[in-house]
């Protein structure tokens, strides 16, 4: 297909995303054609490795194609984006389970659905130009592609603040945070993957990595923690807003402009895989009980609205005081019984 080309080269299984004008945005189709490829090439001899870069400078992968899920859920179809992130979570958990080394190389914006293709393997690569973010909360979903758990993982509460903020992380953030493992100037990785399609191995990589600089989010740590470690939205928000310092002043920003039904969610969501045993397929399965209702229940299709279709950025959230009750977030997050995430083949 135009959007991915996927082939086999040298002891690679060779994977390019090719939609630069559309910043590589996963379609439904590229998904399945990346999960097709995984599952044959698991069992091949010829394919010692996965490698998995894309077309241009803008972006690894901006993110999930929604103009679909938009167009079938404002005419009440649910089934197809259920479909979609069902599907597109089995291919996560493929990825992060995937028995030899995957290799991304991630230029430019890898956000949400980039995410769960670019940052679950073993050998995750970022440059100078890297811009990674899980800004879904934006957007009235919670953090997902199995966000969850690398935010559930990193660093004290910063996986709240990540989620809620919609922050962007820059090479060096993205490493301490977990999303990343090695810095490596853009103009070699085309020497690199050339190297890992004749090798078959990635040890190359370690050599070839410098430490990378202009990092923030360490510094921050301790205002992080401070201000996000409360049990529910409504606690970090009153912290917040006592706290007074710069760092408050500016994390309230965003809080007050993304879906407080999607934050608090995914603050319930966190705290929950953080005393469970945390796996891929916990998150997955927490994050599919809200993508399943989304459409529904949530603030999904307003903020599309609000800040793709219409983009006038004034989207009218369910609960737009930030007072996000607890039967609310409950109710997104009960078990899905019949309906629930499972990764076996149907």
């Amino acid at each position: 297909m135009s959007d991915i080309d996927i082939r086999i080269a040298g002891h690679a299984g060779r994977i390019t995303f090719t939609r630069e004008k559309a910043l590589n945005a996963l379609s439904y189709d590229m998904c399945m054609a990346i999960d097709a490829a995984i599952k044959a090439w698991a069992d091949d001899d010829r394919v010692k490795l996965v490698v998995i870069d894309a077309a241009g400078e803008r972006a690894f992968c901006a993110g999930g194609d929604i103009a679909e899920l938009y167009e079938t859920g404002t005419k009440g179809d649910y089934s197809y984006g259920q479909r979609f992130w069902r599907d597109e979570y089995r291919l996560n958990a493929r990825i992060f389970e995937y028995p030899k080394p995957v290799v991304s190389f991630m230029q430019g914006f890898t956000m949400g659905g980039g995410v769960g293709i670019g940052c679950h393997g073993t050998h995750r690569v970022v440059g100078a130009s890297s811009q990674i973010a899980m800004p879904e909360t934006g957007i009235g979903l919670v953090p997902d592609v199995g966000g969850s758990l690398m935010l559930a993982l990193a660093p004290g509460r910063l996986g709240e603040y990540l989620g809620c903020t919609a922050g962007r992380m820059k090479a060096a953030d993205a490493i301490y945070a977990g999303f990343a493992d090695f810095f490596i100037p853009e103009e070699n990785w085309p020497a690199l993957i050339a190297t890992l399609e004749e090798s078959g191995s990635p040890e190359i990589l370690k050599e070839a990595a410098s430490p990378a600089d202009g990092g923030t989010l360490e510094a921050m740590q301790s205002d992080i923690d401070r201000c996000f470690s409360g049990e529910a939205l409504g606690d970090i928000l009153t912290v917040l807003k006592g706290d007074g310092s710069d760092f408050a002043k500016q994390a309230l920003k965003p809080l007050a402009r993304n879906s407080a039904l999607a934050m608090g969610c995914f603050i319930e969501m966190l705290h929950r895989l953080r005393v469970e045993t945390l796996s891929i397929r916990k998150a997955l399965d927490h994050e599919y009980r809200f993508t399943f209702r989304a459409m529904e229940h949530g603030d999904f299709l307003e903020g599309i609205r609000a800040q793709i279709i219409d983009k006038d950025r004034q989207p009218k959230w369910l609960f737009p005081d930030g007072n996000v009750p607890t039967s609310a977030v409950s109710k997104m997050l009960m078990p899905l019984g019949a309906d629930a995430l499972t990764f076996e083949e149907d």
